[in-house]
């Protein structure tokens, strides 16, 4: 049984009452929000990772389906100039787990929130016009940008870090409801290691890293 996090507990309880009071009316209704409710559980899993532990890889932010690898213009709030970087986007449907996890160790050195719209996560467009919140992480390769971006569903951010703060790679550091995006900007010399339309996993697939060798990271759970 995967663990539901602590944020989805007043959810789940909100769905298994809406299908107590809606089986009173009509049988088939307490079965329905039954289903929901087990749904709105599922959607709040919170799985042990295995993380790598090396300072020269970039590891993914979310589960999700890798919907984009390429050249883009950081969001202005960051402060990473108008000149593009390599940014790789992961796209969150509402069955992959929200937990989202920091893609490197490093300290938290800015966090902006900007309201906007609620495109479809999986648009381009999303990562300038929808509501997104992001982090500056500073490493010894240079200053990373996470971005959670909401989506089509999502109406609502989550984040646990604040400025200052010291993360490792593979920490939890928010989740976003329910359906949504991250969008990673690298730091010059960082290389893609996914490809567009491969599966990633939290905490535990390498999207980016500043080496050639195959040594094997250590690793740790989370």
């Amino acid at each position: 049984m995967v663990p539901v996090h602590r944020e989805g507990w007043p959810f789940v309880a909100a769905f298994a009452a809406a299908a107590i009071v809606l089986g009173w009316f009509w049988d088939p209704l307490f079965w329905i929000g039954l289903a929901l409710t087990a749904w709105c559980a599922y959607f709040f899993r919170d799985p042990q990772r295995v993380t790598p532990v090396d300072d020269d890889l970039v590891i993914s932010p979310a589960d999700g389906k890798v919907s984009a690898i390429g050249p883009a213009v950081p969001p202005a709030e960051l402060g990473l100039g108008d000149a593009p970087v390599t940014r790789i986007s992961i796209f969150m449907d509402v069955f992959s787990v929200h937990i989202n996890r920091a893609p490197v160790s490093g300290k938290v050195t800015n966090i902006a929130y900007r309201p906007g719209k609620f495109l479809n996560a999986d648009l381009d467009k999303a990562s300038v016009e929808n509501e997104r919140n992001g982090l500056l992480i500073e490493t010894s390769h240079g200053t990373l940008g996470v971005v959670q971006v909401a989506g089509l569903v999502a109406r609502r951010i989550l984040c646990w870090v604040k400025e200052g703060e010291d993360v490792s790679a593979g920490e939890r550091f928010g989740m976003i409801r329910f359906g949504s995006r991250l969008d990673v900007y690298l730091p010059d010399g960082a290389v893609p290691r996914v490809y567009l339309g491969q599966i990633a996993i939290a905490g535990e697939t390498l999207i980016a890293d500043y080496r050639s060798d195959d040594a094997i990271p250590l690793s740790r759970t989370s």
